[in-house]
C-alpha cells in the first residue's frame, strides 16, 4: 500500500509565514514595538484625511490640486480594497499562525490586500507628482508601513506587495484620467 503524499505548503505561503514569524520577533524589543504601532496608526485613515485637509489650505494651487487628487485616489483605492478583501477572505497571520505577538487589533477581518500599504503607496506617488519633497517622504513612509504591517502579524508579505502594486496602479491610472 502506498502512502498518501505529504502536503507541503506552497513556496510563497511558506515564505510569507516565515517572514511574518521572523519580523514579529522584533517586537520583543520595546523600541521596535512602539515604532511599529506608531507607524501603523499613522497609516490609518484619520492621518491621511488630516494631510489632505492641510494640503487643501496651502497657499497656491498645488496643495489643493494634490488634495483633490488624493481624495479621488483614496476613494478608488478604498473601493478596490473592499472588493478584494471580501472576495479573497484571506485570514490574517495573527489568526493563522501560532506564537505571534498580536500588539494591536486588526481594523477588519481579512488580510489581502494591505489597505494601509495600498493607500500609502498611491498617496506617495500622487504627492510625488504634485509636491515632490512631500512625495519622497511619503514613499519612505509607504515602505515602513508595509514592513510594520507584516511585523505586527496583520499582513503577509504578499499582502503588502499586492497592496503596493494596486496602489501604484491606481496612482498611475489616475494621472491619465484626471485633468491637470
Amino acid at each position: 500500500m502506498s502512502r498518501p503524499p505529504i502536503e507541503r505548503p506552497h513556496p510563497v505561503a511558506a515564505f510569507d509565514a516565515s517572514c511574518v514569524q521572523r519580523l514579529n520577533r522584533l517586537l520583543d524589543h520595546r523600541p521596535c514595538l512602539i515604532a511599529a504601532r506608531a507607524i501603523s496608526r499613522l497609516g490609518d485613515g484619520e492621518a491621511w484625511l488630516l494631510l489632505i485637509a492641510l494640503l487643501a489650505v496651502m497657499p497656491g494651487g498645488a496643495g489643493m490640486r494634490c488634495a483633490l487628487h488624493l481624495l479621488a485616489v483614496g476613494a478608488a483605492g478604498l473601493l478596490i480594497y473592499g472588493l478584494l478583501k471580501r472576495r479573497t477572505a484571506r485570514r490574517r497571520p495573527c489568526v493563522s499562525l501560532h506564537g505571534l505577538h498580536l500588539c494591536m487589533p486588526p481594523l477588519d477581518e481579512f488580510s489581502f490586500p494591505s489597505g494601509h500599504t495600498l493607500h500609502a503607496t498611491s498617496f506617495a506617488l500622487v504627492a510625488l507628482h504634485h509636491l515632490p519633497a512631500l512625495g519622497l517622504g511619503l514613499l519612505a513612509f509607504a515602505v515602513l508601513t508595509a514592513l510594520v504591517r507584516v511585523m505586527l502579524g496583520l499582513h503577509y508579505p504578499s499582502d503588502v506587495v499586492a497592496g503596493a502594486v494596486i496602489g501604484a496602479a491606481v496612482a498611475v491610472v489616475s494621472r491619465w484620467l484626471l485633468p491637470g
